[in-house]
């Protein structure tokens, strides 16, 4: 599908974010020395209906939860090196869920052994859990879940090399089970850095999209296991390899679906696309992001449209809120300089009905927990 580039449209925030649009967030340290901090899961961990906290720092060793409401800190697996991602799900259908943890990664192909492992539970969730390997695939680094199964996508191709990376990068799926790895497509190329689960096609279906070199894909899921695969858009026109796009979410607007990406890979700009006549027309409306590096999308006022937020890892290292106001994105600061944000989640953390936002720091190897008062 074809997008048109437009020019940068954005407002600055204002000076205090108690003055904007949102009530007050209030900002609370869970942890302080995450080396590498990397990413935040929410999910139920020991089964009390309270959604606890997964923390993954890359320079660590330990997996860790965070124990709501309280935030008492547990090791959930141990002896994992260079963990780059994990992902929740119950497998056994006994109310806590089972993991996927890749590691063993780096950047460069060559030297990441990529290995996947399977964390389970014993008759306590608070001592630490058996880990089981189940496969191996160079630069394993994105997991996620989809109809059932556990998604991997891998960040490039086995032979590629910096800085261009030229190599066809797969993106699997593996069966709870048997473990067996299928390949969903290999049609990627360059860095894949980030993927989104969503019915795209409203059909019942998980869906996954990519964002890579190549820009911004969705791989449909079909009834009978296969997936076939659409463009929706080209990310960033600039050249190869600054060209396409690195991290997506799909947001609403009371409705409209929308798309919100970091762009390029690592990259400076938050986008927003939206369909009109049928193309995906792309929006910068915001550059001045360093290392952006995590997005996502939540109606975090009540008012039926989805707010994107924005964090990124280096310069004042921050995270940016962006909410839609008559055809202009406005965007106002919920930190700067606190956590050089890998990846932030949104959930009720403190059961108040009003949505908060968790945040783990790269440099700043902490785990930010912002409520809403």
């Amino acid at each position: 599908m074809a997008f048109h580039s437009r020019t940068l449209l954005f407002l600055l925030a204002l000076p205090a974010l108690a003055q904007t649009r949102f009530a007050h967030f209030e900002s609370r340290a869970l942890a302080t020395d995450l080396k590498g901090g990397y990413q935040v899961v929410v999910t139920d961990v020991n089964k009390d209906g309270k959604p606890d906290l997964v923390a993954l720092a890359s320079g660590m060793t330990e997996l860790l939860w965070f124990e709501a409401p309280n935030w008492e800190r547990h090791v959930l697996a141990t002896g994992l090196k260079r963990m780059i991602n994990t992902w929740p799900l119950d497998t056994d259908k006994d109310g806590i869920p089972e993991f996927l943890v890749a590691h063993a990664f780096e950047n460069e192909a060559a030297r990441s052994v990529g290995i996947v492992s399977l964390l389970t539970h014993g008759a306590d969730v608070r001592q630490p859990w058996t880990v089981r390997e189940i496969d191996r695939l160079t630069t394993s680094h994105r997991l996620r879940t989809a109809n059932g199964l556990f998604i991997n996508a891998p960040l490039t191709g086995a032979s590629a090399v910096a800085p261009e990376y030229k190599d066809h990068a797969p993106l699997v799926a593996y069966h709870p089970g048997d473990w067996h790895r299928q390949l969903i497509t290999d049609a990627d190329e360059g860095v894949v850095h980030g993927i989104f689960i969503h019915d795209w096609n409203r059909d019942g279906r998980d869906d996954v999209l990519t964002a890579s070199f190549r820009g911004i894909h969705v791989n449909l899921a079909r009834p009978d296991g296969t997936w076939t695969r659409e463009k929706i858009a080209d990310g960033d026109p600039a050249p190869w390899p600054k060209s396409g796009s690195s991290d997506i979410a799909v947001g609403f607007l009371k409705g409209e679906r929308f798309l919100a990406a970091i762009e390029a890979w690592h990259g400076n700009q938050v986008a927003i696309y939206r369909q009109k006549k049928g193309a995906w027309q792309r929006t910068v409306i915001d550059d001045t992001l360093t290392d952006g590096h995590t997005v996502f999308t939540a109606d975090l006022n009540g008012d039926g449209k989805q707010e994107v937020v924005a964090g990124f890892r280096g310069g004042k290292r921050g995270v940016y809120i962006y909410y839609e106001e008559n055809g202009r994105w406005i965007r106002q600061i919920l930190s700067e300089g606190e956590v050089s944000a890998a990846a932030c989640v949104v959930a009720d953390l403190n059961r108040d009905r009003k949505p908060d936002i968790a945040c783990i720091g790269a440099a700043t190897q902490n785990l930010v927990l912002y409520t809403q008062k």
